[in-house]
């Protein structure tokens, strides 16, 4: 084959592998603007009112769902209290960020719905704006099926989380109990406090022994206060009202 036909063929395939490599270039390069074209910078919603973040937002190409409301007595009503992700995460258009509500102070005043049907009990919570949370049923022939046995918040709690009170309901003595509702064991010996639980299959993390100072003496206005006895429960979690079942672990804090 003649020399010069051999260049001229080299000559082509340089051009060729050129022409490849521009091409591959070209597309990592499109390929590149592509993804980092269609990620975002999330904003800071904290503060906002939700128009203004769910605005915000939309401008961004994101979408804003709103989780949870909750009371507060520092954001007013109708303001974002938290997001995820977080302001300054960058993610993809089209992601979800989601945010809880201020419901603003607790002005509601909680009823008492023990002794009440199911129905009524959920009746008169959404008269006073609440809503029915979570629902256990515990075996109870003392009382009629579907009677409220118990709340939690209690009946005119102050500072609750949420516009939500769960029930305790009874069932029938021959239905298995799906969940409790959690004692005020504060007070109790430790010891006493576990086995009380280990009887319905509630669990205990190890307890947290904290020292206790010793109670003032009374200045005669009020009687004074019995020092707490060693070995004594001094906090619980969840707290005396909450649903609880076999796979709640509660935390006891403990006088030393």
């Amino acid at each position: 084959m003649p020399i010069r036909t051999i260049k001229n063929i080299l000559q082509i395939a340089s051009l060729l592998m050129l022409l490849v490599a521009v091409a591959l270039l070209a597309a990592i390069t499109t390929m590149h603007f592509a993804i980092h074209g269609a990620e975002v910078q999330v904003p800071a919603l904290k503060g906002m009112t939700v128009a203004d973040a769910r605005s915000e937002t939309a401008g961004l190409g994101l979408n804003l769902d709103v989780d949870n409301r909750y009371y507060s007595g520092e954001v007013a009503a109708g303001h974002i209290l938290t997001q995820s992700p977080e302001a300054g995460a960058v993610v993809r258009r089209e992601w979800r960020v989601r945010v809880s509500e201020s419901l603003g102070p607790q002005k509601v005043e909680v009823p008492n719905t023990v002794g009440f049907q199911e129905q009524a009990a959920a009746l008169e919570l959404r008269r006073a704006g609440l809503e029915v949370g979570a629902t256990a049923r515990l075996p109870y022939g003392k009382v009629a099926e579907g009677t409220v046995l118990a709340q939690d918040p209690p009946a005119h709690a102050q500072d609750i989380a949420q516009p939500s009170v769960n029930l305790l309901v009874a069932a029938p003595d021959d239905q298995a109990a799906d969940g409790w509702v959690m004692p005020d064991i504060t007070g109790l010996p430790v010891v006493t406090a576990q086995m009380d639980l280990a009887m319905v299959g509630i669990k205990t993390s190890i307890p947290v022994y904290v020292d206790v100072p010793m109670a003032r003496i009374g200045n005669g206005a009020a009687p004074p206060r019995p020092p707490m006895q060693p070995g004594s429960v001094l906090t619980q979690s969840p707290a005396a009202g909450a649903r609880v079942d076999q796979s709640t672990l509660v935390k006891l804090t403990v006088a030393k």
